[in-house]
């Protein structure tokens, strides 16, 4: 984790620090909001060790290339599909 990632970390528990805050000042002594106070020390309890002695990255995954051929394909595999998600729908179909 770079430098840039753990700042951004320690502003993100900042800003959950003033939400827990806000939340106790609405809600008092809640048990929900006495957890979400012990969660966030838990948190910057792991950020403080996580800037002490970083784990050990994990190994990359090669990703595979999957070479996907421009020749035309039978239509007729997918007549019947939906397309949800596939494009603008009112454009023409290009062949």
């Amino acid at each position: 984790m770079t430098r840039s990632e753990i700042a951004e970390l320690r502003y993100a528990v900042g800003q959950l620090r003033q939400c827990v805050t806000a939340l106790r000042s609405h809600y008092g002594d809640a048990g929900t909001v006495r957890r979400l106070e012990n969660d966030l020390e838990r948190l910057v309890i792991d950020t403080d060790e996580f800037e002490q002695a970083p784990p050990p990255e994990a190994p990359k995954a090669k990703q595979e290339t999957i070479y996907v051929p421009d020749a035309k394909h039978d239509e007729a595999a997918w007549m019947g599909a939906q397309d949800e998600g596939l494009g603008f729908h009112s454009r023409p179909r290009t062949k």
